[in-house]
């Protein structure tokens, strides 16, 4: 295994220890356990989000606003910082054997889960079990084994090496949170019934389709270490943070008018000039995502690359992207599967399949495909303007061109669960965050709704999941994304900006990271 490599990822605090055979990373500092949060000034920090999640359980869904409630109550062993890289979080450290399959993981002590019970060996196991059951990187983890050698020591063995582990534990899309031992083996297909984690915030109340209140978690344990991304030391400053569920852009617009919500995120892009207008206090916070058109490969016309390449030829994709997000200030016209925020990964293989719009070309696509006037199925939501608007757009575009266009309306949770389904549709609009590696990008799985499902890109993965270093990996990539433009798992219609925006007069230290509000390290004022 290239050490070289993984001390890249932890080059602010990783120390070389033990024998030849093996690499330890361990966090500069750890906290002690008559360590306290920092003291509260206390108040109510009051923001407002788009929809209900479907579950508080991060393991069960990729869904945005799950992580967005979820990355307060629930941690992982390691978290991202604000280049991207993993660092220990409920971990202390970790050493990787020499043959790059086994990973000796040792953790904090005394950290405290929100029943007061303390988090062991146990409680983690449990919890990476069942996060691996449903996650849609599970791949990396076919075939893991796990021992616990002590209460803060499990060892996780490998069948071969998989470049990314580390990286899909940290990962925010489907968080790898850790839960008591016994809510994590007694949930249910559905996932828990009880939210507990190691968190800042704990879970107080939840009334559905209302709001989710959080309080402080007062035997919160927090890291020394700078705060960076969502790793590092947090600290809750207020009493209660309080996520209203305002599926109405207008009410949420008003209310950060107004001062009744200190914070909002997946703010309605054609009202950016008037909430700057309106209150000098509020200040802006951008998130970089990705737009895709994901098609059903698994049941259905898509099944048929001839018709995944007709519909990605139809679109006008630069009137997509001004029709959901008005001015370039918030998009990018972009091939790469990888954002130019990660740099590393970024990639223009394929660019030739990206911005065609050229329907004579699309009809010759429907030919081969045998196209005879079958409806396609997009799914949306109202939830999410940039979902709702880019499948209106979407669908006068395919209209236009000759091909009909039933578009299948649903609430958020619901759009979840029928996309889980193979039959029920055959195109959705999603934004995807920024991912460690391209292999996490969802739509490559053959588990994720849109089920990509092909041996030569499976082959591309594998090579690239059982890479010794970065360098082959990325290598690898480019001849891969290359690929996948041909194969077609998606259509990237651009790299989009998402804006938050927050009163600077009644908070200070927030922050937006990762697809989601920042709030520990969050004063009320």
């Amino acid at each position: 295994m290239n050490k070289k490599f993984f001390a890249i990822f932890f080059l602010m605090i990783a120390l070389l220890v033990g024998c030849s055979s093996k690499e330890e990373k361990t966090a500069t500092e750890t906290p002690k356990d008559e360590e306290t949060p920092g003291e509260s000034t206390g108040g109510v920090i009051n923001t407002a989000i788009t929809s209900s999640p479907a579950t508080l359980d991060p393991h069960m869904n990729t869904a945005a606003v799950t992580s967005e409630v979820s990355r307060n109550i629930y941690e992982q062993l390691f978290a991202l910082n604000a280049t991207y890289e993993p660092v220990p979080m409920l971990a202390e450290s970790y050493a990787l054997s020499e043959d790059g399959t086994t990973y000796t993981i040792h953790l904090r002590k005394g950290v405290k889960f929100h029943n007061g019970d303390e988090m062991v060996a146990e409680d983690v196991v449990a919890s990476l079990k069942k996060w691996i059951e449903v996650n849609s990187k599970k791949a990396l983890f076919d075939g893991a084994e796990f021992k616990i050698e002590d209460n803060y020591t499990i060892v996780m063995q490998l069948p071969k090496v998989m470049f990314g582990v580390i990286e899909a534990l940290a990962d925010n899309g489907q968080l790898s949170g850790i839960m008591p031992k016994e809510i994590a083996e007694s949930a249910t297909a559905m996932g828990a019934t009880e939210f507990i984690g190691t968190g800042p915030f704990k879970l107080k109340e939840w009334k559905q389709d209302q709001y989710i209140k959080l309080e402080k978690f007062q035997d919160y344990q927090s890291l020394d270490t700078p705060a960076d991304g969502v790793s590092g030391k947090k600290e809750v400053f207020v009493d209660e943070l309080v996520y209203y569920i305002v599926p109405d852009e207008s009410i949420r617009v008003a209310g950060l008018t107004t001062g009744e919500y200190d914070a909002a995120m997946m703010l309605p892009i054609d009202s950016y000039d008037q909430l700057k207008a309106s209150n000098p206090d509020l200040e802006v916070k951008k998130d970089v995502k990705t737009l895709f058109a994901v098609l059903n490969k698994k049941d259905g016309i898509f099944a048929d690359q001839n018709m995944r390449h007709a519909v990605n030829a139809i679109f006008d994709k630069e009137s997509i992207l001004i029709g959901v997000q008005s001015t370039p200030e918030f998009y990018k016209m972009d091939s790469s599967y990888m954002p130019a925020e990660q740099e590393r990964w970024y990639s223009e293989a394929g660019n030739e399949y990206y911005d065609i719009n050229d329907v004579e070309k699309a009809r010759g696509y429907l030919g081969e495909a045998g196209y005879n006037g079958e409806e396609i199925r997009i799914l949306t939501t109202r939830d999410y303007d940039i979902l709702y608007n880019s499948a209106i757009i979407a669908k006068e575009q395919l209209e236009k061109a000759g091909v009909k266009v039933n578009l299948i309306v649903t609430d958020w949770p619901t759009l979840l669960e029928t996309r889980k389904k193979p039959g029920e549709w055959d195109m959705f609009f999603t934004g995807f965050p920024t991912v460690l590696t391209p292999t996490q990008n969802l739509f490559m799985s053959k588990d994720w709704p849109g089920w990509t499902d092909d041996p030569k890109l499976t082959e591309y993965i594998e090579k690239i999941n059982s890479s010794k270093s970065a360098e082959e990996a990325q290598e690898i990539w480019q001849e891969a994304q290359g690929y996948a433009w041909e194969y077609m798992p998606a259509s990237k219609i651009g790299t989009y900006y998402e804006y938050a925006m927050y009163n600077s007069k009644t908070i200070e230290g927030y922050d937006v990271q990762f697809q989601g509000n920042v709030f520990w390290n969050t004063k009320k004022k």
